[in-house]
């Protein structure tokens, strides 16, 4: 089996697509935030990958990446999400200005160490659960560095001015609820692992409901994992132009391969090469 991942952010912020420009100028005007960026990439990688006769038996996404997973499983079409996930990322930037916050990755701490520093300090959360190896603690501006000075570990504050995955964010989470109620969903045409709590969704309302949950609680990833590996899923390949969650792999005691999508592309290309007459390295010999 294959799965698709999409991860939320992580690496370089690609320029859309030519083709695609015209989309979504339509959708949310000459300035395209970053979040559109993540989400047109993944549409993008999603769409070849139909051209290159590739396709998954499952998906999954981590936040952001939820709605390139919901995509490419073809719960909506590409405006849709494009509108979709301008919306979102419009919710959080006014977030951001009613109620400051921030984000910091824990490594190398475990995570049971983690909720305890959370929960001994008022106006912070877990928001991510990456990995066994890695945890990020989403809260209010004062009250992040406090639960931070309680954890070993190496810490990594991220680019972020709201506390995303956690209550301090409900306001958004509501209006996004209604967003998401205002758009008729298809149902997927594969199995969707939800990273709220790691099932696995076969509908198109399931697959709106975990949308619906997933600002406001936690990004359980490490159960995205485990579900994967019960499906016995033997290779997932990560589209968007990231290779986060493929590296984040490697915390992981599963017997399932991590390759980002360019190494998937590449290696179609060689296989290719392989099939054409004389790739052997010998002078091809007339037949007859």
């Amino acid at each position: 089996m294959r799965a698709f991942v999409f991860p939320g952010q992580g690496g370089a912020v690609a320029e859309p697509a030519e083709g695609s420009l015209p989309a979504i100028r339509r959708v949310v005007g000459e300035r395209v935030p970053d979040q559109v960026k993540f989400f047109a990439r993944a549409a993008q990688d999603a769409d070849e990958s139909r051209a290159l006769a590739v396709r998954p038996d499952v998906v999954a996404g981590h936040s952001l990446g939820e709605y390139g997973a919901a995509y490419a499983a073809g719960c909506f079409d590409f405006e849709t999400g494009l509108w979709l996930v301008a919306r979102r990322d419009q919710l959080l930037a006014e977030a951001a200005e009613k109620t400051p916050g921030g984000m910091v990755a824990i490594l190398k701490a475990d995570p049971q160490e983690v909720e305890e520093a959370t929960r001994a300090t008022e106006g912070s959360v877990v928001a991510n659960y990456n990995s066994p190896r890695q945890t990020v603690i989403s809260g209010l501006r004062g009250a992040l560095g406090d639960a931070v000075s309680r954890i070993r570990g190496r810490k990594i504050p991220l680019n972020v001015s709201f506390a995303a995955h956690s209550p301090f964010v409900a306001s958004a989470g509501e209006r996004m609820r209604g967003i998401l109620d205002s758009v008729e969903f298809r149902r997927p045409e594969v199995p969707f692992v939800s990273a709220v709590d790691g099932s696995v969704l076969d509908s198109a309302e399931a697959v709106k409901e975990g949308l619906k949950s997933q600002m406001v609680s936690p990004v359980r990833w490490v159960k995205v994992v485990e579900t994967l590996a019960r499906l016995r899923v033997e290779e997932w390949v990560e589209l968007g132009g990231s290779s986060v969650l493929t590296r984040m792999l490697k915390d992981f005691e599963v017997s399932l391969r991590g390759v980002t999508f360019e190494d998937l592309r590449a290696r179609i290309s060689q296989q290719a090469q392989n099939l054409l007459p004389g790739s052997n390295g010998e002078e091809e010999q007339p037949s007859g």
